[in-house]
């Protein structure tokens, strides 16, 4: 076994001690077949209000310009599928939001990833990502073989399915590369045919503009009449299209205890999300996801529900 091979399996081991689902590697190259579909898919204003979108291009393409002297991209898949999800008939939340933000968690364990790719092998320069700069996870995630990307626009994996978040390591060590996963979704279009707003406008294009989870979260401004009576009772996020995927009866139930919701979230009826006060807002979200909305973007959410 070549040096470069004995990196990746000691890499790819503590990913696993750590929790990940399942690490891949990539050469950190400029995305080539990326680039005409990040520009139409801008040009014909899909990214509705997400103006960041437009900015960095470059970046977003290159990860050598995000990390100088990059030479692999490890992606990594962490997993959040719940136990318990929310009560019926109620206001809903994606799933991924149920417990402590992503950001820091999954960040946590790629710095400890990290410390220890510099413990173990030496001085091993780059950055750890979770959504949080220009960097096209679901790209790199499928080059380097964690699952293709779906008909939804979310990469699948034949394993786990698609109830995990996405992370990378840009680093300037040499790996070896392993190669995109095939694509499974075959004739299946469930999840265009489910989702409420129709915004899976084309097998694999998803217009951002019209997605639930742009809608109650990206956008700030009020939500347009035209998805009166379409948003499904979601409030914050929609997992449709994922609840209704074939190989989500793959997924799991994690083991992150900084995932776990507290039950009063799960229990809440409509009644109660209505009358939620700020102050509960603020118990109930503390460390959230959902503080991104702020306390009067969920309310805006609710009543444009209840309109």
């Amino acid at each position: 076994m070549d040096l470069t091979h004995k990196h990746a399996r000691i890499i790819k081991t503590e990913a696993q001690r750590l929790g990940f689902l399942s690490c891949g590697m990539s050469k950190a190259d400029f995305l080539e077949e990326e680039a005409p579909r990040l520009e139409a898919w801008l040009n014909a204003g899909h990214h509705g209000s997400m103006a960041y979108m437009e900015r960095h291009f470059d970046k977003r393409l290159d990860p050598r310009r995000l990390v100088p002297g990059a030479k692999s991209v490890i992606s990594l898949l962490y997993n959040y599928f719940p136990e318990q999800t929310q009560r019926q008939e109620t206001y809903k939340i994606s799933k991924y939001a149920y417990g402590e933000d992503y950001h820091f968690v999954v960040r946590d364990k790629l710095k400890e990833l990290m410390a220890f790719i510099n413990e173990q092998i030496g001085a091993v320069q780059g950055r750890v990502f979770v959504d949080s700069a220009p960097v096209l996870e679901k790209a790199w995630a499928a080059k380097s073989g964690l699952g293709w990307l779906g008909k939804n626009t979310n990469i699948i994996s034949k394993q786990v399915g698609s109830f995990f978040f996405l992370a990378e390591l840009i680093i300037d060590l040499d790996l070896p590369e392993d190669g995109p996963a095939t694509d499974h979704c075959g004739q299946c279009t469930a999840c265009i045919d489910a989702c409420p707003t129709q915004a899976i406008i084309a097998p694999y294009v998803v217009d951002g503009s019209k997605c639930i989870s742009h809608l109650t979260i990206e956008l700030k401004s009020e939500i347009p009449s035209d998805f009166s009576g379409q948003m499904d009772d979601w409030m914050f996020g929609c997992d449709v299209c994922q609840d209704v995927c074939p190989w989500n009866r793959f997924s799991k139930p994690h083991n992150e205890p900084r995932f776990k919701p507290k039950p009063e979230l799960l229990q809440r009826d409509k009644t109660q999300w209505r009358e939620l006060t700020e102050e509960v807002f603020g118990q109930l979200f503390e460390k959230s996801p959902v503080q991104r909305t702020r306390f009067e973007g969920l309310m805006r959410n609710i009543k444009f529900l209840e309109d």
